[in-house]
């Protein structure tokens, strides 16, 4: 593990201590990644003895039938394009122990499946991850007293056009396309998260 690494699991396991459900929240740009992270977490402390989960927000995407319907379509991804409310709730149901099922955004559909994910009572550290998770903006400004630990990914914007080219490459989007959805959607959402966040516990450069 690296050091930040290293730091942070001792961290989420001294806050565990005390028996509660412990809902670790892992926000950052598109690209900067948060999933990486979130599983990687998720696999350090099994492999120690935890009993965890992650629990993605792009679950919460609108459909794309209601983006569409407001002209939002392109801008999908972008903090408006979410259900908060629905975010909320549910994060504060796992936070409140007990069986939770949660949705799953399915990226080759686009779209989000209900109830494709169990959180489990046995669960004790829940680690949610998620662009604006930390944004200090609207409704999502609401779930700044849901977290017990928090995490910001926060790579260079130069590095995250690379990533973001790269992960639209693989989904067969042509440069055109890669074009508008980095410097037209990805990039400056990216950019908000990274000046409209509040201040993390730990801040991770690149994972």
């Amino acid at each position: 593990m690296t050091s930040a690494l290293d730091d942070l699991i001792v961290e989420i396991e001294r806050r565990a201590q005390d028996g509660a459900r412990l809902l670790v929240g892992v926000a950052g740009p598109p690209g900067a990644g948060k999933s990486t992270l979130a599983d990687r977490l998720h696999e350090i402390l099994s492999d120690r003895g935890h009993r965890s989960a992650v629990l993605p927000m792009d679950g919460f995407h609108l459909d794309n039938a209601i983006l569409e319907q407001r002209g939002d379509l392109p801008r999908k991804g972008a903090p408006h394009t979410f259900d908060v409310r629905g975010l909320g709730d549910l994060l504060r149901a796992v936070k409140a122990g007990g069986e939770v099922f949660a949705p799953v955004f399915d990226r080759d559909r686009e779209l989000a499946i209900a109830a494709a994910r169990c959180i489990s009572p046995e669960d004790r550290i829940v680690i949610a991850e998620g662009n604006y998770l930390l944004l200090q903006q609207g409704r999502w400004a609401s779930l700044a007293d849901v977290f017990d630990l928090t995490v910001m990914v926060a790579p260079s914007i130069a590095e995250l056009e690379r990533r973001l080219v790269a992960r639209w490459t693989h989904y067969g989007l042509t440069p055109a396309q890669i074009h508008t959805k980095v410097h037209g959607n990805d990039l400056p959402n990216g950019r908000l998260v990274l000046e409209r966040s509040r201040t993390a516990d730990f801040s991770i450069d690149v994972f």
